[in-house]
């Protein structure tokens, strides 16, 4: 495998939903590599957000706040940053809020897509683009087995459903636009992501974490649901490697799934029990059943083969690692450490484990 951190040396890349808690990290192994980064994205997420502890706008060459549904300022700030590398993260992340805000979610994951997409095709510079989308664009059938990029696409709830129309999207783009010019364009779809510095609400460690702070009991949902959990370096690092392969092997544009292997597909009650043991201070959790509670998948896993094949990628930690390195993100974010320090250094250990 390439080095990472060596490979994106000078690079120019435009990164949508870079104040967000997977586009912080994504800007922190861009820094670290020395890579130009431009950001775009709407304001921080959450209050504290790991982008302001980070203090990412002042690392990266430039944050732009603008909204994705915003075709002009969008195309303005790209043809301004002259990319070569275009990775689009920025959405509506989260399922519960997709019941509530419907139109919103369509409008940000769907038209988002479109509009990245028409303006990345009108930029010169660009010679690859990697579309985050999620595992939950499947057609759930709650099968025991891993879905692969064969599958049908019909995501049951308003965000599953509009990141399957972004994979729809990004095909028709690939095939009337991108192909004819040579540039690369995949899509991936990942699994459910943990790490330190994420402050959501309605996922599971974050919610952990607030029901410490208040001293409250850990309350969880859907504690037989079994999910890809997979620390969010995993994902950020393999969209880092697909889009600069994928320059030199155009063949390699296709879409991929990222997730844990099999061994690393827990309960959610496992991974809550993982957490309790690594957080001590003798901390437990029950679990409640909501009623007309919102409908979300039970069972989903993902076969990641076609990834590992394709340009060597392998997941290299377990879910009991990613529990660990949490608590140690958490642990000084309590005491008022240096998260940037720690951030480094996990990232650091997990490139060259």
């Amino acid at each position: 495998m390439i080095d990472l951190l060596e490979a994106y040396k000078g690079k120019k890349v435009f990164l949508t939903g870079h104040t967000g808690f997977k586009g912080s990290w994504m800007c922190l192994v861009l820094t670290l590599a020395g890579a130009e980064v431009t950001g775009y994205s709407l304001e921080v997420p959450t209050a504290p957000s790991l982008f302001e502890l980070l203090g990412i706008k002042n690392i990266i060459h430039n944050s732009i706040i603008g909204d994705i549904r915003d075709i002009t300022k969008l195309e303005k700030a790209v043809l301004k940053a002259k990319p070569e590398i275009i990775i689009h993260m920025a959405a509506q992340p989260l399922v519960r809020e997709s019941y509530d805000n419907p139109v919103y979610t369509y409008e940000t994951n769907v038209m988002g897509t479109v509009n990245i997409l028409e303006t990345a095709r009108k930029c010169e510079s660009v010679k690859s683009i990697v579309n985050v989308t999620t595992d939950k664009v499947y057609k759930n059938n709650e099968w025991i087995w891993g879905y692969r990029e064969n599958e049908p696409l019909n995501g049951y709830d308003p965000y599953s459903n509009s990141k399957s129309c972004s994979e729809l999207v990004t095909s028709s783009y690939k095939n009337s636009f991108f192909n004819e010019k040579g540039i690369p364009v995949s899509t991936c779809r990942a699994g459910n992501v943990i790490g330190g510095g994420d402050f959501a609400k309605d996922r599971i460690i974050p919610d952990c974490l607030r029901a410490i702070e208040n001293n409250t009991e850990i309350i969880v949902r859907n504690p037989n649901s079994t999910r890809p959990y997979q620390h969010v370096l995993e994902p950020v690092c393999a969209y880092l490697y697909l889009a600069l392969l994928q320059i030199e092997n155009p063949n390699l544009a296709s879409e991929y799934n990222i997730g844990p292997d099999d061994i690393d597909c827990v309960t959610t009650s496992e991974l809550v029990d993982m957490f309790c043991k690594s957080w001590g201070d003798g901390i437990e959790w029950n679990s409640i059943s909501e009623n007309n509670a919102r409908h979300e998948a039970n069972f989903l896993k993902l076969d990641c083969s076609k990834i590992k094949q394709a340009i060597l990628w392998e997941p290299r930690w377990h879910v009991s690692d990613a529990i660990e390195n949490i608590t140690e993100w958490n642990k000084t974010y309590r005491e008022r450490g240096n998260l940037r320090s720690v951030m480094e250094e996990q990232i650091l250990t997990y490139l060259n484990k």
